[in-house]
């Protein structure tokens, strides 16, 4: 696929200030793409349990990512703050092709309703509901692995649904050493595909050095299946 990318940043972009979370994997995206476009922006943390009156009154989701732009303008949904984003500075993240443009959002889409599925799999309470959740996971996964090319999504360049996915493999990290099998088991592109992204700075800068430690926090107040395996390190998930 050809791209159009350039990490110069641009002159008189406007004012850009970044609502987030942090563990919110819909902000990552948001995050990845600033850095890579070299986007002067302010970033903004509010908890979510405790959303501010300013946020709710501004909020049409009372969801992070918020793009608030030149002070006045607010911006909502991940995916459309990411677009934005690529849009008004120079080069682009997406194919020339307008197809393979489309096949690109399309994918990310998949991306999201990947990360429903891993919430679905950390809320699980009962065992046999984690299973069914594991299970529709990896069939997604296998779905995936045959329109990856390598290194990254698309071939050669970093591209918008390569920072869509960053953030799907990142609960892996944390979540995959309570597994007793691999849920990315015989997927090696996949696989190859994850570490490349894994290594790649604005993927890395996207969240917190605390940021494990709050996903395992997080984790174990779902007082669900998988935060019994994290209490009790020893006992293994059996899918």
């Amino acid at each position: 696929m050809n791209h159009r990318q350039t990490n110069e940043p641009q002159m008189n972009a406007p004012q850009l200030e970044l609502v987030s979370h942090h563990l919110c994997p819909y902000v990552q995206r948001a995050v990845i793409i600033l850095l890579e476009k070299n986007i002067p922006h302010k970033r903004t943390y509010i908890d979510l349990n405790s959303k501010p009156e300013w946020f709710s009154k501004i909020s049409a989701t009372g969801k992070v990512p918020l793009l608030i732009v030149d002070d006045c303008h607010i911006l909502f949904e991940s995916m459309v703050i990411c677009e934005y984003l690529d849009e008004i500075t120079p080069g682009s993240l997406h194919p020339v092709s307008s197809l393979s443009k489309a096949q690109h959002r399309a994918w990310n889409e998949f991306a999201s309703q990947i990360l429903n599925n891993i919430a679905q799999l950390y809320n699980a309470k009962k065992r046999q509901d984690f299973i069914e959740s594991s299970e529709q996971l990896a069939n997604k996964f296998q779905r995936l692995e045959r329109e990856v090319i390598l290194p990254y999504f698309s071939g050669d360049q970093f591209c918008m649904t390569d920072a869509a996915f960053g953030p799907v493999f990142r609960y892996f990290d944390v979540m995959e050493q309570y597994f007793e099998k691999d849920i990315l088991s015989g997927l090696n592109k996949t696989k190859q595909w994850r570490e490349t992204l894994a290594q790649r700075d604005s993927v890395q800068q996207a969240v917190g050095a605390d940021y494990y430690d709050r996903l395992t926090e997080f984790l174990l107040k779902r007082r669900s299946y998988i935060s019994d395996c994290i209490h009790v390190p020893q006992a293994s998930i059996v899918l």
